[in-house]
């Protein structure tokens, strides 16, 4: 990599921790989307573990996480089936196959989708009954998309806001889940040896700029309105995972 990949890519991590600062989510959403401008998916996934974990379990820690654990385990237990089950058997091939162009399609259509879903604001609920079978199904799903993309974010996300979590416990609830599925790609890429000694320090150095981003994003948090924010950011998942799509085809 030359010097201008170099400040592309931690002006990414700065960015991407700036936007989870302020809405509670985002790091490997806007990383793997802008990383894989400059390479494979697959490399992406690897750098964005150590800032995703680190991140994920600062926003996981609080007074209801065991309650919320208790709750959700059944979908957690699913994301390791899905993650698991398709990336032992693939592994990062899916990430790195025709040089990542068919990942790099997929993770584009889930940034558009979900930028789509924040966009729409559509109100989703699911009912308390239907939760016992539904979030192991969910947790499958996020987990094959987990896999595929290196993103984490569909349909866990817009799962846990229809089942009627109020603010503090939805952000607690997607930083479980988000450090669980880290924790599950990681070791997917461990295993076919995608995340080596040498990653892993470049992916440590990368936590520098992602919690200056997300420091920075928390001190905007109260002096921006979050709604307007959200807007930007789902307008930008969409732009981009159009952008990745195209590219990918043209």
């Amino acid at each position: 990599m030359d010097i201008g990949d170099l400040i592309f890519i931690s002006l990414t991590f700065v960015l991407a921790g700036f936007v989870k600062g302020v809405i509670g989510l985002g790091l490997p959403t806007v990383g793997m989307g802008l990383l894989a401008v400059v390479m494979t998916p697959a490399q992406a996934a690897a750098l964005l573990v150590v800032p995703s974990f680190a991140t994920n379990v600062w926003q996981a820690v609080g007074a209801r996480t065991v309650p919320l654990l208790r709750r959700t385990w059944s979908m957690l237990l699913g994301s390791c089936v899905g993650t698991w089950g398709l990336g032992f058997w693939a592994g990062p091939a899916l990430l790195t196959a025709d040089n990542g162009m068919r990942a790099s399609i997929g993770l584009g259509i889930v940034l558009a989708l979900y930028g789509v879903l924040g966009l729409s604001s559509l109100p989703f609920s699911v009912p308390a009954r239907l939760e016992p079978w539904l979030s192991p199904l969910i947790g499958v799903i996020a987990g094959l998309v987990t896999a595929a993309t290196g993103v984490y974010m569909i349909p866990s996300a817009p799962y846990l806001q229809a089942i009627g979590l109020q603010k503090d416990d939805l952000v607690l609830a997607m930083g479980i889940s988000f450090t669980v599925s880290t924790l599950l790609l990681a070791v997917v890429l461990v295993a076919d040896g995608a995340l080596q000694t040498s990653v892993a320090g470049a992916s440590l150095l990368a936590l520098a700029p992602a919690l200056m981003g997300m420091s920075l994003g928390q001190w905007v948090r109260g002096r921006v309105s979050p709604r307007v924010f959200r807007t930007c950011f789902f307008a930008g998942s969409l732009i981009l995972g159009t952008h990745l799509v195209l590219r990918a085809l043209v």
